[in-house]
C-alpha cells in the first residue's frame, strides 16, 4: 500500500533537496515526516515509537550536515525510519523489513547514506570514532563525523571504552546523546540516575540556558590564549553548579545540554555551532520515544514495535483465532522460571535489558529481589550470572542468541572453564524473522559446541522447553544451554507437570526404512509435516529428534548407522559446525558410511524476511525436506557424503 507524503515531504529525495528549504519550513517538514512514519507503519508493522522520538533530530542533522560527505552513525538503527526516508528511500519505505524489501536497519549496502551497518546497540561511538580518525589521517579536516546513540545504549561497556579512546583524539567527532530514559524497556542503573540528575538540576539548567550559548560564540575565537581561558570558565561553571557534571568531561569531551531534542529550529542553531568547534564533543539531547502519537508516549516498550494497528484508534490489531493458539516460548519461558523459582530458592533470572522481550518482566514483578535487568550489558550479565552460581545460586541467564555472541569470552573463561552452574537460554535461537542478518541467532550450535563442559539442548515444543529447564536447575549440572526460536510453539495444552529429562538423549519420533530424519530443536515440527504428507506418498522416513548436541546421544546415533545408510540433518542454524556437523564428527569416527544431506542456514548472511519465508529460502522447511526425501529414496549411491 502506497502512502502519499506530505507537500514538504513528496518534495524531498535526498537531504540536498532538504537543505533548500528555508529554516522557517522545517517544522512542517518535521510534522510531515513524523505522519508519515505513522502512516506507513501502522499499515505494514515495523520499529515505530524510537524513530519518532528522533524525527526533529534526523531532519536538523541532514540540514546542517553535509551528508552523506559528513558521516552519520546510528547506534542500533531503530531510529532511523526518518533518515532512510530522507536518503533516498521514500518511494520504497512501505517495503520495509519485509522479505525483499528494505532493511529495518541502516546498512551500508542499501544506501552511502547508511555509513556503518548496525543492529546491535552501542557500536555507534567506536565506529565514528574509527572514521574521524581515518578521515584525520587522511587530511580531510572538513569532514564531519557524528555517532547518534541512545540513554540505553549509552550503559554498555563498549560505549565506555570508545568514550576512553575517543577523548584523547584530536578528531573531529560529535557524540550526540538521545537521552529518552527508555531502551526497548525503561532504562536501569546508576547512569540513568546520573542523566536524570542533569536533566532535573535548575541551577545548571538556568547556567545552560543564561551563558552557555556566550561561552560557545566565545570558544570559536581563533585567538588560542582566549580559546583556553573559556574551556577552563566553563569546566569550573559546570562543575560548581552540578558537581557531577565531569562525568563526560572527566573523559575530555565537551559538554553541551541538555537541549530540547524536539525543538527542531534550536537543534539546528546548536548543531550549526557545534560543528565549528573541534575535537570530541557530546550534546545531550532530551527527546520523548513515540513523541506525536501519544498512546506510543504513554506506553513506549508496548509501542516499541507494536505490529499493525490502527493510526487513529491505536487499537493493535491481531489475528483472530477460531480456536486456542499456542503460547510464544518467551512467555512460556517467562512463565515457568516463575513456577521453578517457587519450587527452588536458589533460582535466580538475570536479562540484559530484554524483560519484555523474553518475558523474565514476569518474574521481576513477582520476585523483585530474585530477577535482574542489568541494562545493555551482555558481558557483565554471564559474569554477575557467574557471580551468582559461585555463591551456590543457580542463574537462569536469558539473553537472545544473536546477542550472546557478544559475551562469548565470558562464557568460556567465566563460566565454562570453572564448570558454574549457569543455564543460558537463548531466546531468538535460529532465523529471527523481519529483523535480518543482525538479529538472526544462527551460530549458538557452533559457537557453543567447541566449549568444553557444555551442555546445549533445544526443546522441539513447549513441554520440552519446561522439562529441559527443570532438568537444568539440578544441583551440579554445570554450563547449561536452551535455545528456542521466536514465536509459537505447537502446543495449546503446554503446562504439564515438570519432568526430569536424561542429559545426551534423544529420541525416536517415528520409526520408519530406507531415510532417517535427525533433528534439532522446533524445526523438527516441520519434519513431523513433512512426514505426514510423505505417508500419504507412500514414503516412510524415520524421525529422531536429538534433543541434545551436546553430549550427543551416541546410542540413538549407533541405532541409526546400524539401520540406514541414507540419512538427512535439519536444524535452524548454521550449517557450519552445527548439529549436521556433529553427525558427521561422530560417523567418521566411528567408521560408519552414509549418504548424509545437511539441511540448515548455508554459510551466507540471511536477509529479513517472515521465518517460514526464510526457512524455504534456506532449503529446511517441509517442502524442502520432502523434496530432499524423495530425491534420496531414488537414490543408488549410499556410500557418498554430501553436505
Amino acid at each position: 500500500m502506497q502512502v502519499k507524503a506530505g507537500d514538504l515531504l513528496e518534495k524531498i529525495n535526498y537531504p540536498s533537496d532538504l537543505r533548500e528549504l528555508s529554516e522557517d519550513q522545517l517544522e512542517q517538514v518535521c510534522q510531515e515526516l513524523r505522519q508519515y512514519i505513522i502512516d506507513v507503519v501502522s499499515v505494514n508493522g515495523g520499529h515505530f515509537a524510537a524513530s519518532l522520538g528522533v524525527v526533529e533530530l534526523t531532519v536538523a542533522l541532514h540540514y546542517i550536515l553535509n551528508t552523506p560527505y559528513d558521516q552519520l552513525v546510528w547506534d542500533v538503527g531503530h531510529q532511523a525510519y526518518g533518515h532512510k526516508i530522507l536518503t533516498g528511500r521514500r518511494e520504497v519505505f512501505d517495503t520495509n523489513r519485509i522479505y525483499g524489501g528494505i532493511s529495518g536497519f541502516p546498512k551500508r549496502s542499501e544506501s552511502e547514506y547508511d555509513t556503518f551497518g548496525v543492529g546491535h546497540s552501542s557500536t555507534s561511538i567506536s565506529a565514528a570514532l574509527g572514521m574521524a580518525v581515518a578521515s584525520h589521517y587522511k587530511g580531510e579536516k572538513d569532514r564531519q563525523h557524528v555517532a547518534v546513540i541512545g540513554d540505553g545504549s549509552m550503559t554498555a561497556g563498549m560505549a565506555f571504552e570508545a568514550l576512553n579512546h575517543a577523548g584523547i583524539e584530536n578528531s573531529n567527532l560529535l557524540v550526540i546523546l538521545n537521552d529518552n530514559n527508555m531502551a526497548i524497556d525503561p532504562n536501569v542503573g546508576a547512569l540513568k540516575d546520573y542523566l536524570t540528575s542533569i536533566t532535573t538540576s535548575k541551577p545548571y539548567n538556568r547556567f545552560r540556558d543564561d551563558i552557555a550559548n556566550v561561552l560557545l560564540k566565545i570558544s570559536k575565537s581563533p585567538d588560542a590564549l582566549t580559546y583556553k581561558v573559556v574551556q577552563k570558565l566553563e569546566k569550573s561553571v559546570k562543575g560548581t553548579l552540578l558537581k557531577r557534571s565531569n562525568l563526560f568531561e572527566s573523559l575530555k569531551f565537551r559538554y553541551f545540554g541538555p537541549i530540547d531534542g524536539h525543538d527542531v529550529k534550536n537543534m539546528v542553531k546548536v548543531l550549526r555551532d557545534l560543528r565549528d568547534i573541534p575535537g570530541p564533543k557530546l550534546l545531550h539531547c532530551i527527546t520523548t520515544k513515540g513523541k506525536g502519537y501519544a498512546l506510543a508516549e504513554k506506553d513506549q516498550t508496548k509501542w516499541h514495535a507494536p505490529g499493525l494497528f490502527d493510526k487513529i484508534t491505536g487499537e493493535i490489531k491481531k489475528t483472530k483465532y477460531e480456536k486456542p493458539q499456542p503460547p510464544k516460548y518467551q512467555d512460556v519461558f517467562g512463565h515457568s522460571i516463575i513456577e521453578l523459582a517457587e519450587m527452588n530458592p536458589k533460582i535466580m533470572g538475570i536479562t540484559p535489558a530484554m524483560p519484555s522481550g523474553c518475558s523474565l518482566n514476569l518474574m521481576m514483578k513477582a520476585m523483585p529481589t530474585r530477577a535482574f535487568d542489568v541494562g545493555i550489558a551482555e558481558q557483565h550479565a554471564v559474569t554477575f550470572s557467574a557471580g551468582l552460581s559461585t555463591q551456590g545460586l543457580i542463574p537462569f541467564c536469558n539473553i537472545y542468541s544473536s546477542f550472546m555472541q557478544r559475551a562469548y569470552d565470558q562464557v568460556i573463561h567465566d563460566v565454562a572453564i570453572q564448570k558454574l552452574n549457569v543455564i543460558f537460554c537463548l531466546d531468538r535461537a535460529g532465523i529471527a524473522g523481519a529483523d535480518g542478518g543482525t538479529h538472526h541467532g544462527a551460530y549458538d550450535l557452533a559457537y557453543m559446541r567447541c566449549i568444553p563442559n557444555m551442555t546445549i539442548s533445544a526443546p522441539m515444543n513447549e513441554e520440552e522447553l519446561r522439562n529441559l529447564m527443570f532438568t537444568a536447575q539440578q544441583d551440579n549440572m554445570g554450563p547449561f544451554v536452551i535455545r528456542y526460536p521466536r514465536g509459537q510453539g505447537v502446543m495449546v495444552d503446554w503446562q504439564k507437570p515438570f519432568k526430569a529429562l536424561q542429559v545426551g538423549k534423544g529420541r525416536k519420533i517415528c520409526d520408519g526404512d530406507e531415510v532417517a530424519i535427525l533433528t534439532i530443536g522446533h524445526i523438527g515440527n516441520e519434519a513431523v509435516k513433512a512426514i505426514a504428507e510423505l505417508n500419504t506418498e507412500g514414503y516412510n522416513p524415520a524421525h529422531y529428534d536429538m534433543r541434545f548436541v551436546k553430549p550427543l546421544d551416541e546410542e540413538l546415533l549407533h541405532e541409526v548407522f546400524s539401520k540406514f545408510n541414507k540419512i538427512i540433518t535439519v536444524e535452524d542454524g548454521c550449517i557450519e559446525g552445527g548439529m549436521g556437523s556433529a553427525i558427521l564428527e561422530f560417523m567418521a569416527d566411528n567408521n560408519y558410511q552414509a549418504q548424509v544431506v545437511r539441511l540448515g542456514i548455508p554459510d551466507r548472511v540471511i536477509e529479513h524476511g517472515e521465518q517460514p519465508e526464510l526457512w524455504a529460502e534456506c532449503g529446511y522447511d517441509a517442502k524442502n525436506i520432502i523434496a530432499q526425501v524423495k530425491n534420496l529414496a531414488v537414490s543408488q549411491n549410499t556410500h557418498t557424503i554430501a553436505s
